[in-house]
């Protein structure tokens, strides 16, 4: 996809520290329940760690008890990409940010307890936080 931030390897490099660059531009994953955001419950909206766009707000996330913070819906239809992601053996269902096209994290259908039944599983380390009242 033709994606309207565009970057070199070498900016995307100087922007990001190294474990966010393996995640957002290697598709890499930070270990379950470590991440900043995941225990974030003040109002505001997450943005894409690589180019700020915005991708979901405060009132779509949820407690899953899967380790990474979960959202049901994103934003807006044209925040995220969904990919089909055939690693590891398995069928799953890859987010991008739609703006830069760096990994977010999976979306899965299986949060039955949400307005749409899906559960948007994403990498803190791929998202930043902005505080809103």
């Amino acid at each position: 996809m033709d994606y309207p931030v565009r970057k070199s390897d070498q900016q995307w490099r100087e922007e990001l520290s190294d474990f966010e660059y393996q995640v957002l531009r290697e598709a890499g994953t930070e270990r379950a329940f470590t991440g900043e955001l995941l225990n974030e419950h003040r109002t505001g909206i997450f943005r894409c760690r690589g180019c700020q766009a915005e991708l979901f707000r405060s009132t779509t996330k949820f407690e899953s008890h899967c380790g990474w913070p979960s959202f049901y819906e994103p934003k807006a239809e044209d925040a995220v990409e969904l990919l089909e992601d055939r690693s590891f053996g398995t069928l799953r269902t890859e987010v991008r940010c739609r703006a830069c096209g760096s990994h977010l994290g999976h979306v899965f259908e299986d949060a039955p307890q949400t307005p749409t039944g899906d559960r948007y599983c994403i990498n803190s380390v791929s998202i930043t936080f902005e505080e809103s009242n």
